[in-house]
């Protein structure tokens, strides 16, 4: 039926027809079942909180499944027509709308199923639906062979929640500590089904349900798959079995079942059979069980509180019906199939008879309890002994459940407690008997064969029964009394450390028992005798008294020794006394080496009674000195018998192997102790028992290898070989000696070691074995010893020298130590290596038949150890080849990982790698090989090289890769595992099912690192391969699917997500991050790693975010506290943050904007939120919602935002360890020590390695030489562990840091990505800053607390800088919005005052809690400062020119919102004095040149708004002032290196900016300005050199292609960078220093000459480039304030030559401007125009043309202010001025070359004529844009796209800018324009007035005052020529050269002109409140030209 794979495609929906009967997907027969299986364990296993509620709902629920058990719903015709139609009209299936058609051939599997489990129709349809649904679950199965599997989980859940419930009923024997809730609720369910006949029902399902009928019926079928299905199959049917008869046994223990329920069991008791060896399988066991707890009543001499209770509830007690049928059916019964089981039951009964007649109650019962007696006889006939021994010791089941063994012990102990007759009755006859043996001996005869055995077969039992103990309960304690007081130190058991008081009575006759039994043994029962002493001697405490006893035994008393060695048999004197005889004996017969009848035994041997004697003390010996160490050294050291020299001895002799076996146990027993073991080492080299030395002429070996090469092979059996590898693995635990045999040979134990290897180890595959499994055991033994050599090797430097030992005079090569010859065999493709690999190979092979063998255990055993010694080779070897390499010896070796790549002998197959990743197949069965796989692979993923060959054997073969897949995600998937609180071995070997589950839990650990290290590698790797990305194709073009959409396998990323999200649609969160934090912190960070990793990030979001809602359920239990793993939890958070982070930014990049949505509601609301909210409520209602929260916040609570509790979550405090207390180390030498043994971690924390350190510090303890030192050794013990503790708890601290650092950054990541690349309309600007401030707040709250840390200080500064900036941008772009008015009114924005002036504080508190070592940190926060003074800068408002308001109105106008926050930031800034100021000074002086930078801003900012110039006087008087003006000389050097052509850093130059900055700002007020001169700031500036080295262009343009990234400019830029700052900075202080003008004048004329050549090929530069003009303009401001005739008459006493020099300077400076004026005016005006529209080019910023626009305007206007300031300096009255222009008012288009020449007035009238025009021409310009500006909003789209264009770099910028956006950036834009035509209107009106004035005063000269004459009369008295005789001399003037000019400029300056210039008038000075005297002038000009006509 379901071999073939099903061929059918996707069911198709058929949508016509609903029906009433719907089809669970979830298989009722299975879904509900596993839901009530998790509630139950939930319960009552978990204890989880709410679940009694649950389960109280489930079990209301599901009551009938647990009243008709395991019945199936019945078939009917109806169901079957209804599915038979199911492929044509389809079946409506639950949860999903219309009907779906169902292929045909699921249908005809339906029906199969139906028939094979005798099930409704319906509910096999349903099966075989969910086995499709589970079938990724289970790779390689098809959906009907899933069914048949989950057909099976059901009946097991139903069954395991039976037995489940029934455990936790309220009983007798034990109880589970839940809440009496719960158990009320149970009690009462399990009464009601045990009331309706739940015992019949469930014996009838034992007898039933059987393996072997369910396979028959199912292999007829095909409905078994393969090996693995077909033990699945199986385990659940067994396991639904056993489940339901503990449910009977579970019963039977708490309360006691009825007369006819008692009564069926043993019915079915009768019928049972055994196993094929005699014993009874684990369900009969139980059954057994439960009858015998029925029959119990010793339960009653405990004497417990609700005694009472129960005996009113005992029907033995009660009901007299009860016990009459009960003990009619025993004793009158048929006999039983078998008989020993009759006679068990029949035993019991007898004794709980006996208990009731010593009852009060018991009279009642007199008629029964009369026949105890017979019962036991009739028991004891039957053989009870014997089958308790075999049938139920014998069971696999026994020593699984500790209530067996409990009830066992009270059988045998009642036994020999209430029947002492019958023990002694047992006595005596086994006395008759031995003598009976005894006359048969003598007389040569048979002995009688109806002899019993009983009471050996009772002792064989109490030997067998206690000699395991697994439950560790020593319950054969109660065999010992305490007779002589024990009170000894070393124990404190249950009866020793209490007062002596008298024994309960059991114990005193058990004890009697011992004693009785031993004495006058008889020869038969001595074997017997010995082996119970065996059994009673298992435990720490029984040792103790066992040895008492023997040693009590011996002869006490001296005279005794007389009569030869009586005593007793059994004792230790009797015993060593024995063995010294034999070896006396045997020694006499120990051949010489060469004789050769070695093998043949001698004639004195022992015999085969005296073999078995000796084989039962050597047991009893090593039992007992395994257990007590007292023993171990008392008889070790005991002077006559020396045990351990006469067994040594005996191992010489001829004797049995096993027997020698025996002595080699016994030895390594003593071995345990290592005082003992280091003379046994000696002795053993003494012996020569492996002969380690060869005699000279020996021909032939001696010793154990001859036994194991030629008795024991041709025997094929090996007890010696195990026994010895056994002796040699307990002794190199306890002590491996060095100089081991030195004298006679090499020392070391090379030899043994060679042994091992050669002749055991790899000879055991090919030697012959009888018993199969022996082979394994070998196996094991054998590598067990390796491991420990192995894990026990540090490799050292000294391992590798050469080294040389005397040897009976000649030199010898010295032995390695043996873990060196191991790693050098692992480290080769050695014999040794092949074959571990091979053993590998088999136990994979074995493990995958799933079938028991003989030896399995040891196979398993051998195959780990394989792995471990692996596992060993790849940690150690990276030292090992290191200090290889370092001693350069000619060893050869290759990495193990290059090893494993090999090809393997068998297979032909380079299958090594993959044979280990087999084991995690078998995780289930095999949790330790799959652990050591896993932690193999982990070692070996850090190979990239071997990563990608990985990957192809992995997926080169189909199979073997679906397998290996199926493995790593079964250890990912398992259920048991537990995150272990103690990782020690101590705490978990008591419980192996925890131990179990933390392996497992490791397991899963390494193979998420191995992912993890995989995923950092170049693809294809192991960790794409495994999470089901592509390996063949691109990664990224993987489309991840649910498990089993499309083929897609089950793979490690799917078992991580659901590892993750159990759990996640609860309140609690998910279930990981608590149970298992660790493993969880993994899962987040894979998850991370694959959405960061380019290649995987596409597919992994798109899946998370469709099909899994990943971060969205994770998110929304945030913040994750664990009190007690407060790292794991950072952890976790900081990998969800950052993958948070990622996907808000891809989404919004994506502009999936319901999805940004969400998540960042989720994060910052403070609305509280109804959580798991339905998807459809995402998009617009959530964004209305949002945005209305606000609007009516008073009626709802707030909530905290989530951002900010993960940020409450990070504890900034961190405790440190305190100083170590040292009283014998020294402590900075341990301090070195600590430091030297740390290394970095995987997860990258600097961590102290602590075993390392500990055997560093025990080593120095053992160097101690001396008493002393031995005696203070305990002392030393003790601070070294305190110191080990110490550094554990540094580690502790330095990875909670870490963590603290990972979470705040990670948090800060998120935030920031929140704020930056969200769409801003997403968070509304009200919102944003409400979040801004919260964020701020609390951060700074946390910082600012007493005990933070100081390494978390610059994450906070560098989130609180970004927030800050957001801050202010986003209060910024809200006035924006408003407009220019909206700013007035209310408050400032959204955010309050009061809130501003709060962060402002806190952020000083801030700077100023840093102190002096965090300058970078500071860095951070002066940004945050500056970001916040801009919030109070006040925006750029449009120039209206519209007349402004009364000089009174503005200053009574109430204070704008603007300047009131400002004047308050200062005053809190104020308010913190000097100490801000000081730190704020400093650091702009010294330190780090980012902080430098902004603190020089801060500082400039500060001034900025400092009214009252309380910093500027403290920097003044503080003398930081003077330090930067003295700094400027560093700067030089620095500047200088800036102009060579390579490009260098750049740092000097932006340091040098921001000073100047700053002094500019200073230079802004008088007082500053004085201050700046008085430190001599302008004389610094003149001994600059760098000012010299203005670059030449032509070999700039060379280099300009040079820096392709255009960030760094090119010299002549890098030139002007430098220049411009100090030319701003002279105008501004010539600007500022009006009054005491003469003085900053003179000093800055001194760095005009100084440096006039640059100034002068600056002047006469061609280049019109935007710094070109900036200089220009710059240049002629400064000139002309200075360069002027008046700096001359200051009074300063200068020689007439320097006065000379002076005034030929400033001549020349005049000429230089005149000629500039020439060219920018006359013929290169229109080629300067030219020039400007090229060099901006069309995608340009637009601002960059107004700004060369105005520039040049600014230079024509700087020149004539110049011409103006001459003209008043030289004189005040026209006749006595100088002339500038010559008298010729023709436009000068003739001048080309105009240097050579005065310039002429025309010029002048051109350039009046040019404003004019230009004024219109901006007057119109301004209009415009300003009515665009009042109706920005109803501008077309197309214009304003060009406005933004202004503003937006790049043709494609403006597409994505959304339209609000778009309409604030052409505001901003518009308002530019405006301000810059305001700016260009003042300039035209200010170069108008001034031109209109030079031509009046010269024509006022030329027509008034100028005579034209002939040249003698040049000198004039009224007329100075400052501009030397050169220039044009006024007496060259003809009278027609005046004439000319008056016509020209009555020509020029004609009608139009002038009406036009008193427009301009018009138009602008009345706006302003200043008056111009452009009418005055234009009359004045008017009158001179008429006047002189007329």
């Amino acid at each position: 039926m379901f071999s073939h794979r099903q061929n059918s495609g996707q069911p198709t929906h058929a949508s016509d027809m609903a029906t009433q009967m719907a089809v669970n997907s979830g298989a009722s027969l299975w879904g509900p079942l596993k839901e009530l299986w998790e509630a139950v364990e939930g319960a009552i296993w978990r204890r989880q909180p709410e679940s009694v509620h649950l389960l109280d709902l489930q079990l209301k629920k599901h009551k009938p499944y647990f009243l008709s058990l395991f019945k199936n719903p019945p078939k009917s015709a109806e169901q079957r027509e209804k599915v038979r139609k199911a492929s044509t009209e389809g079946i409506a299936i639950q949860g999903q709308q219309g009907a779906r058609l169902l292929p045909e051939q699921l249908i005809s599997e339906a029906f199969i199923l139906s028939d094979l489990f005798d099930l409704g129709e319906l509910a096999a349809l349903e099966l075989l639906l969910a086995g499709e649904h589970q079938q990724a679950h289970f790779p390689g199965l098809t959906r009907g062979l899933v069914a048949v599997l989950l057909y099976w989980d059901g009946k097991r859940c139903v069954a395991n929640s039976l037995r489940s419930l029934i455990q936790s009923r309220h009983g007798k024997t034990f109880t589970l500590d839940l809440s009496p809730e719960l158990v009320n609720l149970t009690t009462r369910f399990t009464d009601e089904l045990m009331a309706q006949g739940l015992t019949k029902q469930i014996l009838n399902l034992i007898s039933d349900v059987s393996v072997t009928r369910e396979f028959e019926r199912l292999q007829k079928e095909r409905g078994l798959g393969n090996e693995k299905h077909r033990k699945e199959v199986s385990d659940l049917i067994k396991e639904c079995r056993q489940s339901l008869a503990e449910c009977l046994f579970a019963w039977t223990c708490q309360s006691p079942l009825s007369k006819d329920d008692t009564l069926a069991l043993i019915g079915h008791l009768e019928t049972v059979t055994a196993e094929a060896d005699g014993s009874l399988d684990s369900v009969n066991l139980a059954l057994v069980m439960a009858l015998l707890y029925c029959l119990d009543v010793s339960f009653l001499e405990q004497g417990t509180e609700d005694r009472e209770d129960l005996l009113q509830a005992l029907p033995l007690l009660t009901e007299k019906q009860y016990v009459a049928a009960v003990h009619s059916r025993l004793v009158e019964g048929q006999g039983w199939k078998l008989p020993g089981l009759q006679a068990v039951v029949q035993l019991a009964w007898a004794l709980s008879l006996r208990a009731l007649s010593q009852l009060p109650q018991g009279a009642a019962l007199v008629e029964f309890t009369e026949a105890d007696e017979a019962l036991a006889d009739q028991a004891l006939l039957g053989g009870v002994f014997l089958f308790l021994t075999e049938g139920i010791l014998g069971s696999d089941g026994f020593r699984q459940e500790e209530f067996y063994t409990r009830r066992l012990h009270s059988l045998i102990t009642d036994f020999l407690a209430l029947m002492p007759m019958k023990v002694k009755q047992l006595r005596n006859r086994a006395d008759e008997d031995a003598r009976l043996i005894h006359m048969a001996l003598q007389m040569g005869s048979e002995p009688p064969s109806s002899l019993r055995k009983d009471l050996d077969h009772l002792m064989i039992l109490i030997g067998e029964f206690y000699s395991k103990d697994p439950f560790e309960l020593e319950l054969a304690l109660e065999f010992w009394c305490p007779s002589e007081s024990l009170q000894h130190t070393s124990f404190t058991g249950s009866f020793l450390g209490v007062a002596p008081q008298r024994p309960p009575h059991k114990q005193v006759v058990l004890s009697k028992f011992v004693r009785q039994m031993g004495d006058l043994l008889p020869a038969t029962l001595y074997i017997p005798y010995l082996r119970m002493l065996k059994g009673l001697a298992n435990g720490p405490q029984c040792s103790h008294y066992c040895f008492s006893l023997l040693k009590t035994n011996g002869a006490p008393h001296g005279e005794n020794r007389q009569v030869g060695v009586s005593g007793s048999l059994v004792s230790w004197e009797h015993f060593f006394h024995s063995l010294m005889l034999y070896h006396e004996n045997l020694r006499r017969d120990v051949p010489n080496a060469d004789s050769t009848q070695y093998r043949h035994p001698p004639i004195r041997g022992i015999t085969q009674r005296e073999l078995d004697g000796l084989t039962a003390f050597l047991q009893l010996l090593t039992t007992i000195i395994t257990w007590s160490e007292n023993a171990r050294l008392a008889l070790c050291e005991h002077p006559q018998w020396t045990p351990v020299v006469v067994m040594l001895g005996l191992l010489q002799c001829s004797v049995q192997p096993v027997l020698k076996a025996e002595v080699l146990h016994a030895l390594a027993a003593f071995g345990k102790s290592p005082e003992i073991a280091a003379s046994l080492w000696q002795s053993l080299e003494y012996t020569q028992i492996l002969q380690t030395v060869k005699a000279p002429g020996q021909r032939q070996a001696a010793g154990i290898e001859v036994e194991l090469n030629e008795i024991e092979s041709s025997c094929e059996e090996y007890p010696l070989t195990r026994a010895f590898c056994h002796l040699i693995s307990t002794l190199v635990e306890s002590a491996l000696p060095v100089n081991l045999g030195a004298g006679l040979r090499a020392p070391g134990f090379q030899p043994y070691l060679d042994f091992l290897r050669d002749s055991v180890f790899l000879a055991f595959p090919t030697r012959a074995y009888r018993r199969p499994a022996e082979k394994w055991e070998v196996a094991e033994a054998v590598l067990e010893v390796f491991h420990k050599l192995l894990r026990e090797y540090e490799p050292q430097p000294a391992d590798f020298l050469q080294e040389m030992v005397e040897l009976q005079g000649e030199q010898v090569l010295a032995h390695k130590p043996p873990g060196h010859s191991l790693m050098f065999h692992l480290l080769n493709d050695s014999p040794t290596l092949s074959l571990c690999l091979s053993l590998l190979e088999e136990g994979a092979r074995q493990l995958d038949t799933y079938a028991p063998f003989p030896g399995k255990k040891q196979l398993e055993s051998a195959v780990l150890h394989c792995l471990c010694l692996l596992d060993l080779a790849l940690q150690k070897e990276v030292t090992f080849m290191d200090l290889l390499r370092e001693s350069q010896t000619s060893l050869l070796v290759s990495p193990v990982e290059q090893l494993l790549q090999g090809v393997s002998a068998q297979s032909r197959q380079a299958d090594h790698i993959t044979n280990i990743a087999r084991y995690l197949y078998h995780s289930s069965s095999n949790p330790d090989a799959a652990f050591q796989s896993a932690k193999i692979l982990r070692r070996i993923a850090r190979y990239p090289n071997i990563q990608a060959r990985l990957v192809g054997d992995f997926t080169h073969d189909q199979a073997v890769s679906e397998k290996l897949m199926a493995g790593f995600v079964e250890c990912l998937d398992s259920e048991e595992a537990q995150e272990g609180v103690s990782t020690d071995g101590r705490g978990s070997e008591s419980d192996p099912e925890k131990r179990v589950a933390r392996i497992r839990h490791e397991t899963q650990i390494h193979i998420l690192n191995l992912l993890i290290t995989s995923l950092e590698l170049k693809a294809p790797n192991l960790g794409l391969y495994l999470l089901g990305y592509e390996v063949k194709k691109p990664v990224s073009s993987t489309n991840l699917q649910d498990p089993g959409v499309l083929g897609c396998p089950r793979s490690c990323l799917h078992a991580i997500l659901s590892l993750l999200q159990r759990g996640s649609e609860w309140r609690s969160g998910p279930v990981l991050t608590k149970q298992a934090p660790q493993l969880a912190e993994l899962c987040y960070q894979v998850i991370y790693q694959l959405c960061a990793c380019p290649d995987t990030s596409g597919p992994t979001m798109r899946y998370l975010r469709t099909s899994q809602d990943f971060l969205f359920s994770h998110l929304q239990h945030l913040p994750f506290i664990l009190p007690e793993n407060e790292i794991a939890a950072l952890s976790q958070m900081s990998w969800l943050m950052k993958t948070t982070a990622i996907e808000l930014r891809v989404t919004s990049l994506n502009r999936q904007r319901s999805h940004t949505q969400r998540l960042l509601n989720l994060l910052l609301d403070d609305q509280p939120h109804t959580l798991h909210a339905a998807d459809g409520e995402t998009g617009m209602e959530e964004e209305s919602r949002s945005v209305s929260g606000f609007l009516h916040f008073g009626t709802v609570s707030k909530v905290r935002r989530r951002l900010l509790s993960v940020l409450d979550a990070i504890d900034f405090s961190q405790e440190a360890p305190e100083l170590l207390q040292l009283d014998f180390f020294e402590r900075t030498q341990i301090e070195q020590v600590i430091t030297n043994c740390e290394h970095v971690n995987e997860q990258g924390h600097t961590v102290c390695n602590v075993k390392l350190l500990r055997r560093v510090l025990v080593a120095e303890i053992n160097a101690l030489q001396g008493m002393a030192a031995i005696g203070q050794r305990p002392l030393l013990m003790e601070e070294v562990n305190s110191v080990l503790q110490q550094v554990v708890e540094r580690n502790r601290v330095r990875r909670s840091l870490s963590a603290k650092r990972h979470a705040l950054q990670s948090w800060r990541s998120l935030v920031e990505t929140i704020l930056t690349a969200c769409p801003s309309e997403l968070i509304p600007a009200d919102q944003r800053q409400l979040i801004i401030r919260d964020l701020l707040l609390d951060l700074h709250d946390k910082v600012l607390s007493e005990d933070a840390a100081g390494e978390l200080m610059p994450i906070v500064a560098g989130a609180v800088f970004t927030l800050t900036a957001h801050l202010s941008q986003s209060v910024l772009s809200e006035q924006q919005g408003m407009g220019p008015e909206g700013g007035s009114g209310s408050g400032f924005a959204s955010i309050a005052n009061s809130a501003l002036h709060l962060i402002l504080r806190k952020l000083l508190d801030f700077i100023l809690c840093t102190g002096g070592g965090f300058q970078r940190l500071r860095a951070h926060l002066y940004g945050a400062l500056l970001y916040y003074l801009q919030i109070a800068q006040k925006p750029e408002e449009p120039e209206t020119l519209q007349t402004g308001a009364s000089m009174w109105e503005r200053l009574t106008a109430p204070e704008d919102c603007f300047s009131k926050l400002q004047r308050e930031n200062l005053a809190i800034i104020e308010s913190y004095g000097t100490a801000l100021m000081e730190v704020v000074c400093r650091d702009a002086c010294d330190g780090h040149e980012i902080g430098r930078m902004l603190a020089l801003a801060v500082l400039d900012r500060v001034l900025s708004i400092d009214r009252q110039s309380q910093w500027l006087v403290y920097l003044c008087n503080s003398g930081y002032l003077r330090v930067l003006v003295e700094s400027l000389k560093q700067d030089d050097a620095a500047l200088q290196t800036l102009l060579t052509p390579q490009p260098p850093l750049l740092k000097p130059l932006y340091i040098y900016e921001s000073k100047m900055a700053l002094l500019t700002r200073v230079a802004k007020t008088a007082q500053g300005a004085m201050e700046l001169l008085r430190c001599g700031l302008v004389s610094q500036l003149v001994e600059c050199q760098v000012f010299h080295m203005l670059p030449q262009n032509d070999a700039l343009r060379v280099f300009g292609q040079r820096d392709p990234s255009g960030f760094i400019p090119n010299p002549l830029e890098r030139y002007r960078q430098i220049l411009l700052p100090t030319l701003r900075l002279m105008q501004v202080i010539l600007t500022s220093t009006t009054t005491q003008h003469q003085q900053g004048a003179t000093q800055v004329l001194q760095w005009l000459i100084v440096h006039s050549d640059v100034i002068q090929s600056i002047l006469h530069g061609q280049d019109m480039s935007m710094g070109a003009l900036q200089e220009l303009s710059l240049l002629t401001a400064i000139i002309s304030k200075t360069a002027l005739p008046g700096a001359l008459e200051m009074g300063q006493e200068f020689n007439s030559a320097a006065l000379m020099e002076l005034q030929g300077h400033i001549g020349r400076f005049q000429r230089q401007s005149l000629s500039l004026l020439v060219r920018l005016v006359g013929t290169d005006r229109a080629r300067y125009l030219k020039q400007i529209e090229e060099t901006v080019s069309p995608g340009d910023l637009a601002e960059k043309r107004e700004e060369m626009e105005v520039a040049m305007q600014q230079i024509c206007a700087n020149i004539m202010e110049y011409c103006q300031t001459q003209l008043l300096q030289s004189s005040a009255e026209a006749q006595f001025t100088l002339c500038l222009f010559s008298p010729s008012a023709s436009e000068p288009a003739d001048v080309s070359v105009p240097s050579a020449r005065v310039p002429s007035l025309g010029l002048v009238l051109l350039l009046l004529k040019n404003s004019t025009t230009d004024f219109f021409r901006y007057h119109d310009s301004h209009r415009q844009s300003l009515n665009k500006l009042e109706r920005v909003e109803q501008l077309p789209p197309e214009e304003l796209k060009e406005l933004c264009q202004g503003l937006v770099s790049g043709s494609g910028g403006v597409e994505k800018i959304p339209s609000v956006q778009r309409n604030v950036l052409a505001k901003r834009r518009l308002v530019q324009l405006v301000n810059n035509r305001a700016k260009l209107l003042a300039l035209c009106s200010y170069i108008v007035e001034t031109c209109l004035f030079v031509i009046w005063r010269h024509l006022e000269f030329y027509l008034l005052y100028c005579t034209p004459t002939d040249p003698k009369d040049s000198l004039l008295p009224g007329y100075r020529d400052p501009s030397g005789s050169r220039g044009l001399s006024v007496s060259r003037v003809s009278q027609q050269d005046l004439e000319q000019l008056q016509s020209d400029v009555a020509n020029s300056f004609s009608e139009p002109l002038q009406r036009k210039l008193l427009e301009v008038e018009g138009l602008y000075s009345k706006t302003r409140s200043r008056h111009t005297f452009i009418q005055a002038l234009t009359r004045r000009i008017r009158g001179l030209v008429h006047h002189a006509k007329g």
